[in-house]
């Protein structure tokens, strides 16, 4: 999970919004500040170009270990499209026709009541304890269609005012990472769910006017 701020992202320019919810995946690419290798790795092997090259490398090799056929190998661009379909369409991704078959219809409304619910709780913490009153807030998820990849799922909070992506701080990271994806409801349950739904994005709205005075105190007292 990669969860968007200016603190987690190194090319914070990109995280500007004009509207909500703001899509990023497939239209941008963003470089995580920190996160680990394994982050690293996910980020590259989601760009298109480098996995065709990964695909067509087997070509270049050929050509160059039979040089007499690389004029022929290289003249074979049906069989190069061929194999790029075939590994985008076929391997990386699960085909449309066999996209419900991956959860079944109950769990999939258990797991979208469960994402609810903790967005929900998620939201009016975070609306808690920045003390807001206006703005709706939205928790905007954004998952990979790469099944045979690990699961590439990206989370930002932005406000209507402004609008805005928050700036979350490490506690409210580090509380959305503890509370999204904890069993039974994981990043892959998610992906098979969005993947069967044909949800292309999940916006989870929070109204910051709802939050109780009780939870707006525990708030206060936490951060003392």
């Amino acid at each position: 999970m990669f969860i968007l701020s200016p603190d987690t992202v190194r090319n914070t320019d990109a995280l500007r919004i004009k509207w909500v919810p703001r899509r990023y995946l497939e239209r941008t690419t963003l470089w995580p500040k920190g996160g680990g290798w394994r982050l690293w790795a996910r980020v590259i092997f989601e760009t298109e170009v480098l996995r065709y090259a990964l695909v067509l490398a087997p070509f270049v090799i050929a050509a160059l270990i039979w040089q007499d056929k690389a004029i022929f190998i290289a003249q074979a661009p049906i069989l190069m499209l061929i194999a790029v379909h075939l590994f985008e369409a076929k391997f990386m991704r699960v085909p449309r026709d066999k996209r419900a078959a991956l959860i079944s219809d109950d769990a999939a409304d258990a797991g979208l009541d469960l994402l609810r619910q903790r967005a929900r709780a998620i939201l009016s913490r975070i609306a808690a304890g920045r003390g807001l009153r206006q703005g709706r807030l939205h928790l905007v998820i954004e998952q990979s269609e790469l099944m045979r990849a690990p699961p590439y799922t990206l989370v930002s909070v932005q406000s209507d005012e402004g609008p805005e992506l928050l700036a979350l701080d490490a506690s409210e990271r580090a509380m959305i990472t503890e509370t999204l994806f904890a069993p039974p409801l994981t990043e892959r349950d998610l992906q098979k769910i969005a993947l069967a739904r044909k949800i292309e994005l999940h916006d989870l709205t929070f109204d910051p006017a709802t939050v109780s005075a009780h939870a707006r105190m525990a708030a206060l007292l936490s951060q003392k």
